[in-house]
């Protein structure tokens, strides 16, 4: 069964100069360039309220985009009873903290058991709404919040304010070695050179903005607290690799958990063991999509983490340094 929707976006000014259909490519992410390219051949594309076709125009930024989109012959993935932890849920939204291990959305070997089956099965209208209503993404083994349009007007304004950097997203984490300050990275991320399944600090990749913050400082890791300001796969994780901080437990972009010289038994138990990147999605903030009501939540950090950073703090008082 085919649907139809649309969306809306702003070209931005820093994409001036591209082709269209790139540009297009970066402001509906979701999509493949080929089916972006189909859609201007087929007249669905308006630029300020002009039909486009010409997939090789090059933009100058500021143009205002409504993309009258159609998905044919979707695959119709299945519900599934997954117990979900929704901490809140109105007619038009519904706010998740996500637990380790869930994927998000179906793909390549996880057709089932992802996220997106749990909300069909929570709320079967969503079969509807493209990707469920899903419109950012946690990697499997990020836990926290995650917001979920129920409608396609909501899910085309949250769309547009993350596009636009209205919506706050702020992580906790725990880096391996001892940072002294916060700051801001600027470093495009593009798909790395070589390995299929990694991102990396790229030259010619997306924007991609992470600020962050110390909150603890430990003998030998930190406790962080980042904002997303634009939201690439693996951002976080790229970012603190690339600053020679990956995240403990992050052996895609880390390696193999280091243990620090003199490590105690139980600090070495407790790295060894943990067996995921140390981030956690904690904080959301956002303006409803329909009333306009700004909304914030708050989900705790999970037990590993915790447990994690409890026994760093442990290790701290019994091995003091000068940090």
């Amino acid at each position: 069964m085919a649907q139809e929707f649309t969306l809306t976006a702003q070209i931005s000014s820093d994409q001036f100069g591209q082709r269209l259909d790139q540009a297009l490519a970066e402001l509906f992410p979701d999509y493949s360039r080929t089916r972006i390219k189909t859609w201007l051949d087929e007249g669905r594309v308006e630029i300020n309220g002009k039909v486009a076709k010409k997939a090789r125009e090059k933009v100058v930024g500021g143009e205002n985009v409504v993309l009258n989109a159609m998905l044919e012959d979707e695959v119709q993935h299945q519900a599934e009873d997954i117990d979900l932890n929704i901490v809140f849920e109105d007619d038009d939204i519904l706010v998740v903290n996500k637990p380790a291990g869930l994927v998000v959305h179906p793909g390549a070997g996880n057709q089932q058991g992802t996220l997106l089956n749990a909300l069909l099965h929570h709320c079967p209208d969503l079969i509807e709404i493209p990707r469920a209503g899903i419109v950012h993404r946690l990697d499997k083994d990020t836990t926290g919040l995650m917001v979920v349009a129920k409608t396609i007007p909501a899910q085309t304004h949250l769309v547009a304010r993350l596009q636009a950097r209205d919506i706050t997203r702020e992580y906790e984490a725990v880096a391996i070695g001892v940072m002294t300050a916060g700051g801001t990275i600027e470093e495009p991320i593009d798909r790395h050179p070589h390995r299929r399944t990694a991102m990396a600090v790229h030259p010619h990749g997306k924007e991609a903005i992470t600020h962050y913050r110390v909150a603890e400082k430990f003998p030998n890791h930190t406790r962080l607290r980042l904002r997303l300001e634009t939201g690439r796969t693996h951002q976080i994780r790229v970012h603190m690799s690339h600053l020679h901080h990956p995240l403990v437990g992050d052996v895609l972009y880390g390696g193999r958990n280091r243990l620090p010289k003199g490590a105690s038994e139980i600090m070495i138990e407790t790295l060894r063991g943990f067996r995921r990147q140390a981030l956690h999605a904690a904080r959301l903030i956002l303006a409803h999509p329909i009333t306009g009501e700004e909304m914030e939540w708050q989900a705790p950090v999970p037990a590993d983490m915790k447990q994690l950073i409890d026994v760093l703090r442990q290790d701290a008082k019994i091995n003091p340094a000068d940090h």
